[in-house]
């Protein structure tokens, strides 16, 4: 890796990252790093409760917590990194901070065991019964 290149970091779990970084560290060591913070997705359920401070102010907080997990591990295989707490689309932030390589060591999204997520097949006399039922319901 050449120095002066910029490289930038997606993570959300330090542990994952950590386990994914560490083979290839020897090559990006004079490299500049910069660690980008993709916080979870909070539900729908939870964000309308929350106003727009406090989602700020965990976001903060989660990604504070996940640099202080990070910041000494890269710290003992001597590299330092400026963290960042990605807003927005991923594009727009990585664009804003004009990197040369983006690595990805995000943790992947669960997947059902046994390969693709199961598609749900509906069959037309179970939605005419369905909806024969809602019918004579609405009528009692």
């Amino acid at each position: 890796m050449q120095t002066g290149r910029k490289i930038a970091v997606l993570l959300d779990d330090a542990a994952h990252a950590q386990s994914r970084l560490a083979a290839g560290l020897d090559d990006t060591r004079h490299a500049q790093w910069v660690l980008v913070a993709c916080a979870p997705r909070m539900t729908h359920r939870a964000s309308k409760w929350l106003s727009h401070g406090a989602r700020e102010h965990w976001r903060r907080k989660w990604a504070n917590r996940l640099f202080a997990q990070m910041q000494p591990w890269l710290a003992a295989h001597g590299i330092a990194a400026e963290v960042r707490l990605a807003r927005g689309p991923l594009k727009d932030v990585l664009e804003e901070l004009a990197v040369d390589e983006v690595i990805d060591v995000r943790r992947p999204k669960a997947t059902v065991p046994g390969g693709d997520t199961p598609e749900v097949h509906w069959e037309l006399p179970s939605l005419l019964a369905f909806g024969l039922g809602l019918w004579l319901s609405a009528d009692a």
